[in-house]
């Protein structure tokens, strides 16, 4: 059983009813807590009235698209989804990804690796709710990233990001001076078992700089290295 599970609230949002039936009884056998959506719009009504840990989402949905529900989730919540995709093409994976899916699993799947998947997330998230270290400033004061609760602030402004985004940002910031690969970003945020290729990765910083750069087009704080990877733009103050 997973750690504190018990207080970990899950939603499996898919319209077929035995591939649902069958996701929840596998997740409600570590523990967890599970609701279940069967269409988009039902998804959305629940997501107004509930917060969950994690949303396993399928994106093809009847009423409301799963795209649609994850253009919701992520205006209104940091909560880690699971995007659950018949389309196997990396350019299709892609466009979830850039909706802010944290990870992805294609039809037809392994419950196992499913339930592992789900492990791993939660892993994550309770590993960034942890105290790391005091705060640290940036950019003359304009920015400022707190490890112990989590938050990135711009001017002021809280910036919301996802448990991902937040981690690829704690992996740039803790080290300034650093050229990361593709590769080490995926190991250094995600760890070893985190199954994703270098394109998601790019996708995740072109998000990242979408919500903290001026000009995304024109990136100060997340710099590209081309042929290596990236590395943070400026020098904290700290």
């Amino acid at each position: 059983m997973f750690k504190d599970s018990s207080d970990i609230k899950i939603l499996i949002v898919e319209d077929e009813k035995n591939i649902s039936n069958a996701e929840k009884k596998y997740l409600e056998q570590e523990g967890f807590i599970i609701e279940q959506a069967f269409d988009g719009q039902e998804a959305l009504d629940m997501l107004n009235t509930t917060e969950y840990s994690l949303i396993i989402l399928d994106l093809m949905l009847p009423k409301v698209s799963g795209e649609k529900v994850m253009e919701v989730i992520r205006s209104k919540t940091e909560s880690a989804v699971i995007m659950v995709t018949a389309k196997i093409e990396e350019e299709e994976i892609l466009e979830g990804l850039k909706l802010g899916a944290d990870d992805y699993i294609t039809k037809p799947f392994s419950l196992k690796i499913l339930v592992q998947k789900v492990k791993t997330i939660l892993r994550r998230i309770e590993k960034l709710g942890l105290p790391k270290s005091d705060k640290i400033y940036f950019d003359n004061g304009r920015v400022m990233i707190s490890f112990e609760d989590n938050t990135f602030i711009k001017d002021g402004e809280n910036i919301s990001l996802t448990s991902n985004e937040f981690q690829i940002i704690k992996t740039l910031f803790s080290n300034p001076n650093k050229i990361f690969t593709r590769d080490e970003i995926i190991e250094l945020s995600f760890g070893y078992d985190y199954e994703a290729f270098d394109r998601a990765i790019d996708t995740h910083i072109k998000n990242i700089r979408h919500k903290i750069e001026d000009n995304p087009k024109k990136p100060r704080y997340i710099k590209t290295i081309y042929g290596a990877g990236y590395k943070l733009g400026i020098s904290n103050e700290s």
